[in-house]
Formats: C-alpha cells, sequence, structure tokens
C-alpha cells in the first residue's frame, strides 16, 4: 500500500494558492519604479484570466464590471458588500498577478472600512481603492455625486492603512471633488488624503490634458493612477504621455467590458442573420482554444490521478 505520508501528489491545480504577500510586495516594486504600468478592467474569472494571459502585470476589479455582469445594473450602489467580495475571492484565486479592487467608499463608517480591508486582504487583494463619495455613491464619469467632508474621508483613510495586516498592502485615496468642487479644490482634497497615509492618489475626471498636467505636478514624489474611460470625461492617453506627466499606474476599468458587448452583439446579429457562427469563428477561440485557457490539462490529469484505482494482488 502506498504510504499517503510519501505519495506522490500529482498535479496541481493553479487555483486557491494565491500569494499574497509575494503579490503584494510585486505591486509595492511597480509603484516604486520609474515607468508607468496598466492594469486592465476584469469582472470575472473569464476576464481576469484574460488579463493575466495577456502578460500585464496587475489587474484592477472594476465596480461598473461587476454590477453589470452579477446584478444587470449600471454603477449605482445597488451591490451588496456580500456579493461584491465573492467575485473578489473568486478572481484572486485564479490569476498570479497582483489584483487592485474598487473598493467604493468602504461601505460604511470607520468600522465598516476596517472589516472591508481586512475582507479584501484575506481574498487576495493587493490593493484597495477608496472614495471620497456619500453611499450610495455613482459613478466617476456620471452627475450627480455628492462627497463626504475631508476629515470624513481622512478618516477612512487613517482606518484602512491601520487596518491592514501586510504593510505592503497598498490604499488608494480617490476623490471626486474635481466635477462639483473644482481641480483645485480636488487637489487640496487629495493632498490631505495623502497626509492621511494613502499610498496611491486618484484624481477622477480631470477634464484635460491640461488638467491631468497639473495632477502630476502637484504630487512630484507621490504614485499616481489615472483612470482612462473610454467615452468620459478625461482624455485617453498614450501610456508614455501618462508617464511624462507623472502618472505611475493607468486603469482601464471597463475597455475590455465595452468591446466584448460590442463583439457580442456584432455575433448575434451575424448568427441571427445567416443561422449559424461560421461567419464569426475566425474571431473567436476554439473550443479547445477556450479551455486551455482555464488549465483544462491539469485539471483532466489530476481528474485521471484520482480515477486511477490499483487492483489489490492476491496473496
Amino acid at each position: 500500500m502506498p504510504d499517503a505520508n510519501n505519495a506522490d501528489t500529482g498535479p496541481v491545480l493553479p487555483i486557491g494558492l494565491a500569494d499574497s504577500p509575494g503579490r503584494n510586495r510585486r505591486l509595492r516594486e511597480l509603484l516604486a519604479g520609474k515607468e508607468l504600468f496598466i492594469a486592465p478592467g476584469a469582472f470575472d474569472c473569464v476576464t481576469a484570466r484574460l488579463v493575466d494571459a495577456s502578460g500585464f502585470p496587475a489587474l484592477y476589479i472594476t465596480g461598473a464590471g461587476i454590477s453589470m455582469s452579477a446584478l444587470g445594473a449600471p454603477d449605482v450602489a445597488a451591490l451588496s458588500f456580500g456579493e461584491i467580495i465573492d467575485r473578489i475571492r473568486r478572481i484572486c484565486d485564479v490569476v498570479s498577478i497582483p489584483v487592485i479592487a474598487d473598493g467604493d467608499t468602504g461601505y460604511g463608517g470607520p468600522l465598516n472600512v476596517i472589516r472591508t480591508v481586512r475582507e479584501y486582504e484575506r481574498a487576495g487583494v493587493s490593493a484597495i481603492q477608496i472614495e471620497d463619495q456619500e453611499w450610495p455613491k455613482k459613478c466617476g464619469h456620471e452627475p450627480g455625486r455628492k462627497l463626504v467632508s475631508t476629515t470624513d474621508m481622512q478618516m477612512r483613510i487613517r482606518a484602512a492603512v491601520e487596518a491592514r495586516r501586510d504593510p505592503d498592502f497598498v490604499v488608494i485615496a480617490r476623490t471626486d471633488a474635481r466635477a462639483g468642487e473644482g481641480l483645485a479644490a480636488a487637489i487640496g482634497r487629495a493632498r490631505a488624503y495623502r497626509a492621511a497615509g494613502a499610498d496611491v492618489i486618484f484624481v477622477e475626471s480631470p477634464q484635460s490634458e491640461e488638467e491631468l498636467e497639473d495632477v502630476g505636478r502637484a504630487f512630484p514624489e507621490v504614485p499616481l493612477l489615472a483612470n482612462m474611460v473610454e467615452g468620459g470625461k478625461t482624455p485617453i492617453l498614450p501610456a508614455e504621455r501618462l508617464q511624462a506627466l507623472g502618472f505611475r499606474l493607468a486603469i482601464y476599468p471597463n475597455a475590455m467590458t465595452r468591446l466584448i458587448a460590442k463583439a457580442g452583439m456584432e455575433m448575434l446579429a451575424s448568427l441571427k442573420e445567416t443561422g449559424s457562427s461560421n461567419a464569426m469563428a475566425d474571431r473567436m477561440y476554439s473550443h479547445g482554444k477556450l479551455w486551455e485557457l482555464f488549465d483544462n490539462a491539469t485539471w483532466r490529469a489530476l481528474e485521471d490521478r484520482y480515477l486511477r484505482v490499483e487492483t489489490p494482488t492476491k496473496g
């Protein structure tokens, strides 16, 4: 009989094995570097695997994408914390790269912020983004945003920083003040949030390249995040230009969501018109290629290992 203590463990699935401290350190190194890096948005395990397989150094979990994919609603704060953290856990479990996650307002007062940070960190997130809106919050490129006081947001940031267990876990402070109070007020708020302990500053929706330059000039030695939203209020600039303006990280929260939606509609229109998917076949992964993306060979090898039955020898 095989010795269970020395048994061959066989193939190991690449899920449930996330090295969170290692990923946290990698994100810190990226933020400390000189080159801007891009974190595309993902909202489920499929889109997260696509980002990881494409060679990006990090990914961004988009709250709007989760809302649309899980609830069929836009980013109007209709999701519960439980629904969000469940999706975040699943995404972190199937990728090897650092994960930056939208934490909205922290979902309540300081005690809620503490719990949110602890749950995000436990799930495998390497950075949480917290914003200075009132709850229910709105998308940063939509009208009607209402802000809490600068003092209340500083409290959120302090609670988040003090709640983290790993000092490499990153706290990102986002301000939505540009829309209602102007850029100067937004920069003033961002300075206060940096003083409260935020590792990364995110001024939402600057409305021109000149405003992006002003943000970069205001924080010369601070990691800055640029939010690239197609059709939003901020111009889409190439990575080289954003880097020159002083930004360290650019997120594209729903670029893939928009592309999937448009490509899906085109495929369905073709299917309806022609009666088959043949006209779109060259724009799809084959059955085997899609399954390969999700480690089909490893799953099969692991299943085969457990299905093998040794026939006892007759003595």
